[in-house]
């Protein structure tokens, strides 16, 4: 490898401007966005309309969360680097590696995530035609925002984090009060014309259901990119990561339930079999009056809002990164003297979101965010056990649970949802492969340049 031209220290530098609550608020923030709303209509769809199979893959994605979490917060605590994982995977396996997750970021899951959400906003409010123009709104609106700094940008994340929380909380606490169904909890129907060996059924149903979740799940990592601005990163990054995780899978896993004690299972079929996929909205609804229909659209709207805004904070982290070593756009490398943010990485991710918005569909743009974290997921966890001996003298602030059980069943759990999406959905898996791809060969175009330079 070449001797790579680094930024020096004379250059501007982050600040840490984010504390604990800042922390899960970035978190939270991200994960609680559009996917708690209609994902659990996709979640029972995948498990043949069975409601006790649905609650099991809800804790499954929670759990598969968590174990992932505990080896980012390792991570995060012993290296707490801008860029995050771009940074993991450039020291764990070569900085082609990491390069490549920042560029598919950059070009597809990131920008696509931001993409989604801002689609996602406008289309719960039914706005038709305007959907598009709305969502390009958004970006550019909250883009601009961001380039002031992560000091404001975080006090709109904590605020949009508390007002999202506790209508959520309302919901939940009112359908369970209010719900007078007795749910099914059997697994014994979702086998039901399914041939074969229910083993096998049963794994592979909790897999591609699990799938579905982790987008809502989606969003934990992206702490880790902000973490030269997190205090006292070796606490507060583990913290934030395992109590943010853990409090949303029980809040996600109690939102589900509350659907299901409130609605007739055959009401929910009927529903879903006509692309009513809102169940939550119908539930508010039922247990406040008009007052609820309208309580969970704007929390629906603050929710989208805040993720939103977490992800065009986090992801330029990873652009800068990549810029600092010389291998994207110089621009990309420098933060702005006032603010102290990458304002250039802000600008190409959301030129990039915004011409994603014109060409693709939601759905699309979801199926390949997935596929693309769950690549990217599994190296990073891999990444812990590698740190471990290729860094022994590393401080470890914090070790992760169980270490290296946990490390190595979240690598297997996330190696074998990929094989599963490539089962069932293989082009989005082809797709989500090409873009790592080309990010790796952009690598070496940039590497080349760097050593007919540096011959100069």
């Amino acid at each position: 490898m070449s001797d790579i031209k680094k930024e020096g220290p004379s250059e501007v530098q982050f600040k840490k401007e984010i504390g604990l609550f800042g922390g899960i608020s970035v978190i939270g923030g991200i994960m609680i966005g559009s996917g708690i709303f209609y994902l659990g209509s996709y979640v029972l769809q995948r498990t043949n309309m069975n409601m006790g199979m649905a609650l099991l893959c809800w804790i499954v994605g929670g759990i598969v969360s968590i174990l992932g979490g505990l080896c980012f917060a390792e991570l995060g605590a012993c290296d707490a680097k801008a860029g995050g994982m771009v940074h993991y995977m450039n020291k764990a396996y070569h900085p082609a590696v990491g390069y490549s997750f920042g560029f598919t970021s950059w070009l597809l899951s990131g920008s696509g995530s931001i993409s989604a959400l801002a689609i996602a906003l406008p289309t719960a409010f039914n706005v038709g035609s305007s959907t598009k123009i709305i969502a390009i709104a958004l970006i550019v609106i909250l883009t601009a925002y961001n380039c002031l700094g992560v000091k404001q940008a975080n006090i709109l994340q904590s605020v949009s984090m508390a007002a999202k929380i506790i209508p959520i909380v309302i919901i939940i606490a009112g359908a369970l009060i209010y719900g007078k169904q007795n749910v099914d909890l059997s697994f014994t129907s979702a086998f039901e014309n399914v041939e074969g060996s229910t083993f096998t059924a049963a794994i592979g149903m909790i897999s591609f259901a699990t799938v579905a979740t982790l987008w809502a799940y989606e969003g934990w990592t992206n702490l880790n990119c902000i973490a030269e601005e997190v205090k006292n990163p070796g606490k507060n990054i583990p913290r934030s990561l395992i109590g943010g995780i853990g409090v949303i899978m029980i809040i996600y896993t109690l939102f589900n339930f509350a659907i299901y004690k409130v609605l007739p299972h055959n009401e929910i079929v009927s529903m879903i079999n006509n692309d009513n996929l809102y169940l939550g909205t119908e539930v508010a609804k039922r247990v406040f009056g008009k007052v609820g229909g309208t309580l969970v659209l704007i929390t629906m709207a603050i929710a989208i809002f805040g993720a939103l805004n977490g992800m065009i904070l986090a992801f330029p982290r990873y652009y800068y990164e990549m810029a600092r070593d010389g291998h994207f756009f110089k621009g990309h490398g420098k933060l702005s003297p006032k603010t102290n943010v990458p304002i250039a990485a802000l600008i190409s991710q959301a030129v990039i979101a915004i011409i994603l918005v014109i060409f693709n569909s939601l759905n699309d743009l979801t199926n390949y965010v997935v596929f693309a974290g769950m690549l990217y997921n599994a190296l990073v966890i891999y990444a812990v056990l590698i740190y471990r001996k290729k860094f022994p003298d590393m401080e470890r602030p914090y070790k992760a649970w169980g270490y290296p059980v946990s490390c190595i069943i979240a690598f297997v759990l996330f190696v074998a949802l990929m094989i599963n999406t490539f089962m069932e959905d293989p082009k989005t898996a082809i797709i989500g492969l090409v873009v790592p791809i080309m990010g790796v060969v952009v690598y070496f175009i940039f590497e080349a340049k760097l050593k007919r330079e540096n011959k100069k």
